[in-house]
Formats: structure tokens, sequence, C-alpha cells
């Protein structure tokens, strides 16, 4: 599973089918504009048959089936466990991984007519903020439960998908 997840382009489809979002594969390739095609329905049937996506609805379109697909969201998350058994290298991987699908995520924003960072509260800031190990558990826990929160929301009353990325390790700057 964490080899699955850890490419950019399932990531991003990963992106696109969260906040139980139902899309056919026509609809992921608009959102992933700068991917191929046959790359975006390659990805799909991968995650597909390793259960990390659904069919819930077909219908015949020109004579082919045009599913219309969901994340399972049981199966997307690297589980403590998981992470616990990752090598440095498989984090190296992973953070670059994510890295560059935030970045795709990114700059098809900006290419969206219309696009306006400053109106849209577009935020990206670093700093460093110095804690002792309990009080960095203690911050984290804290963050946890503000997304655990607002993972709850569900589509409506003007809501809009943000993706919202969160990077925390230590830093030698003594």
């Amino acid at each position: 599973m964490l080899e699955l997840l850890l490419h950019p382009v399932r990531l991003r489809v990963v992106f696109a089918l969260s906040g139980e979002s139902v899309r056919t594969t026509a609809e992921i390739c608009e959102r992933l504009s700068d991917v191929p095609k046959t790359s975006v329905y390659r990805h799909v049937a991968l995650l597909l048959e390793a259960g990390v996506l659904e069919v819930v609805a077909e219908k015949r379109v020109r004579g082919a089936v045009e599913r219309h697909y969901r994340l399972r969201q049981d199966r997307v998350t690297i589980t403590p466990e998981m992470g616990a058994t990752m090598s440095l290298q498989d984090h190296r991987a992973g953070f670059a991984t994510a890295m560059a699908a935030l970045l795709a995520e990114f700059n098809a924003y900006l290419d969206r007519p219309g696009a306006m960072p400053y109106d849209d509260a577009v935020a990206y800031r670093q700093g460093v903020l110095w804690l002792d190990d309990d009080e960095a558990a203690e911050m984290l826990e804290e963050l946890r439960a503000v997304f655990a929160k607002r993972a709850a929301n569900r589509r409506g009353d003007g809501r809009r998908p943000r993706l919202v990325s969160l990077v925390q390790f230590p830093s030698d700057q003594a």
C-alpha cells in the first residue's frame, strides 16, 4: 500500500477524489490536465485494483461503460504501524512524492482562469518553533484535533475543497 500511495500521480488522483467526491476517469483527467490521459487511466486502474477506489455507479455512454469512482477512506491512510516500518529512504521518497504532488496541485490552481491567491487566502509560511519533545507532541495532538474537527465538514454551505499540508521535523538551528 505504501508503494502504491507514494506516487505523485496516484496521490493527485486521491486528492481529486477526496471529500467524498465521486468522479469519472474523464473528470479526473480534467482535474489533472497536465498528466497524459493514458497515465491517469492506468493509475486509476491500479488504485481500483488495490481497493483504494471503488466503483459506485456505471452508465453506458456511446457504447462504452462510464464508471463513477469514490475513494475508500479506510484505504488511503499510512497508519502509524506502516510509518514505523518505513526506512529512511522510504521517508525520503514519501516526502518527495508529497511535495511533487503538492507543487503540481498548486500549479494547477494558479493555472485556473481567475485564480486569485490573495483573495483565496492562499498561505505558505515557514517558521521555527523552539519545543521540547513533550511540547512538540502536544502541538501535534492539537493540530490533529483541528484537522479532525474540519474533516467532518461536508459539501455545501459555500464550502469548497482546500488542500492543507503540514510538515514538521526537527531543525538544526541551535
